[in-house]
């Protein structure tokens, strides 16, 4: 799941660029995996990843500043902080929805915060939709019915967990919305690094509050988790994002349930028919198109 968007203007790309964003989202689409194979709790394997690299954030975010800026306000660091508890709902309905769900739908529900932010991007604009955003919105809708009706089948926990990761975009959308105000305010290492000083303590509070046991007996799926999704994933996104186009990567973000459903089938023999399919791929769908829209608004 991507966090940071620095809404900054596309500038030509080289090949390296590409290779960042491609990386970026595989590192990402790893996440899952180690999220199931941690004994510490899904949640605490959240806070986990939010408190292992923070030191490492810090020194890129002190790396980062400029000087002579003018000083933050305390609303500025308000809306930040916000966000951090939204997006620590985000990643504990995620986690959650992980430890439930096959890892294919846990990685399409846990965008569908995209959607969301398209969805209100028009009611805030006071607009009907076009033709590309009504084909999304269907899209979008019909997958979610068949795979919601597919985990059904399969048991009442799989359901739960995709409803738990629906749950997880509905939190990013909030924590998407409330950095728009303050992306103009700070770079792009202090607003990840600021965003989850405020994220780790939420998630460490759910975790004790659900019981889970928070320190763990073997550290390796930790440390791989909070490497792989909050340093090299987030960094290597934040990196190349200002170089593509919202359509651009709207595609590249669709390797991220691939490979999902990739590790799901080797690693826990998770399988998908050809309802699956459809219902990804129609999800899949509105994700790309919710994009193209994007691009096509700017």
């Amino acid at each position: 799941m991507t966090s940071i968007d620095d809404g900054r203007e596309e500038t030509r790309p080289n090949p390296w660029h590409f290779v960042a964003l491609l990386g970026g989202n595989f590192a990402l689409a790893l996440g899952p995996w180690f999220v199931r194979l941690a004994d510490s709790g899904p949640v605490s394997a959240g806070f986990w990843r939010l408190f292992l690299p923070l030191p490492l954030l810090a020194f890129l975010a002190l790396r980062q500043r400029v000087p002579g800026r003018p000083a933050i306000p305390l609303t500025g660091w308000l809306v930040v902080a916000t966000a951090g508890v939204f997006f620590a709902l985000d990643l504990a309905s995620w986690h959650i929805g992980i430890a439930y769900t096959r890892l294919g739908n846990a990685s399409l529900f846990g965008n569908s915060g995209s959607l969301i932010l398209m969805a209100w991007g028009l009611i805030a604009a006071r607009r009907l939709p076009r033709r590309v955003e009504i084909a999304a919105i269907v899209a979008a809708v019909c997958g979610a019915a068949i795979l919601l009706g597919r985990s059904l089948e399969i048991d009442h926990a799989t359901l739960i967990g995709d409803l738990f990761c629906i749950l997880a975009g509905v939190f990013y959308f909030f924590y998407i919305l409330l950095l728009q105000g303050a992306r103009g305010r700070f770079e792009s290492w202090e607003l990840l690094c600021a965003s989850t000083i405020a994220s780790a303590p939420v998630m460490l509070g759910i975790a004790i509050w659900l019981g889970e046991p928070i320190w763990p007996h073997v550290w390796w799926p930790l440390v791989a988790l909070a490497f792989c999704s909050q340093v090299v994933g987030q960094g290597l996104i934040v990196f190349a994002l200002r170089h593509f186009s919202a359509l651009i990567i709207g595609v590249v973000l669709l390797t991220q349930p691939a490979v999902s459903i990739l590790v799901g089938w080797l690693a826990f023999g998770e399988t998908m028919g050809a309802l699956d399919a459809l219902g990804m791929g129609l999800i899949a769908a509105a994700l790309l198109l919710g994009r193209l829209s994007e691009s096509e608004s700017r």
